[in-house]
């Protein structure tokens, strides 16, 4: 059997608070495989972002390691991790983070200056995601589903083996959340990515192969939706 993608073992993050420890998470274990689509889902303050922001290389936990394709992420110094998020990880979140001073073609080839190694074609995201004709139009001069769009344009520029989507679709309407989900599934199937979103959205766990339920920062149970495309 193929090695996950993502190998989380015994995961457990805690905060100072004073003198008070404040456990986040609370011993996770986790494993992603290429090409599966997993909604992390769970009441506000659970420990959903938390944990996506440690598999996702952001911020290290308290104890526990992590395995992004093979590579113990825990161990790294931060010149190295900052590579492994560059190359291997890109980023959706939910407020879209795009640089207003600069177009959309732009935008998206901000992460490939960065990053070394190969890169896939800005001209051809901006048509995957449907917006070769806001090529040259700044954010202000597009709508949210739009910018959103041109965010994930971004985030696939270096080529990376895992998105994270951090409530991607949670400032959209319901019709344009369809068209993002859609295109989550398009990516899937076009590029084998691997892509594990948090969200509170039932429509956007409808096209996971997998729900993972979280709370209090366990892991509470999942649910297999969809089998995985190989």
């Amino acid at each position: 059997m193929q090695s996950p993608v993502i190998d989380a073992r015994a995961l457990y993050k805690c905060y100072t608070l004073g003198n008070a420890q404040i456990p986040i998470l609370r011993g996770i274990d986790l494993t992603v495989q290429k090409g599966e689509i997993v909604a992390l889902m769970g009441p506000s303050g659970s420990g959903k972002s938390t944990l996506l922001g440690i598999l996702g290389g952001l911020d290290l936990p308290t104890s526990g390691k992590i395995l992004i394709d093979g590579i113990d992420i825990t161990r790294l110094p931060e010149s190295k991790l900052a590579e492994i998020r560059g190359r291997k990880i890109g980023f959706v979140f939910q407020a879209y983070n795009l640089v207003s001073t600069l177009t959309a073609i732009e935008n998206v080839m901000l992460p490939s200056y960065f990053v070394k190694g190969k890169k896939k074609d800005p001209e051809e995201l901006l048509e995957i995601v449907g917006l070769s004709h806001r090529r040259n139009n700044k954010p202000t001069e597009m709508s949210g589903g739009e910018q959103q769009r041109v965010a994930i344009a971004r985030a696939l520029i270096n080529n990376p083996k895992i998105l994270f989507g951090d409530e991607p679709t949670g400032n959209l309407d319901s019709k344009t959340e369809l068209k993002i989900l859609n295109l989550f599934q398009r990516l899937r199937e076009d590029f084998d990515s691997t892509i594990f979103l948090v969200t509170h959205s039932d429509e956007v766990a409808k096209i996971a192969d997998r729900i993972i339920y979280i709370r209090d920062g366990r892991l509470e149970r999942e649910k297999n939706v969809g089998k995985l495309k190989n």
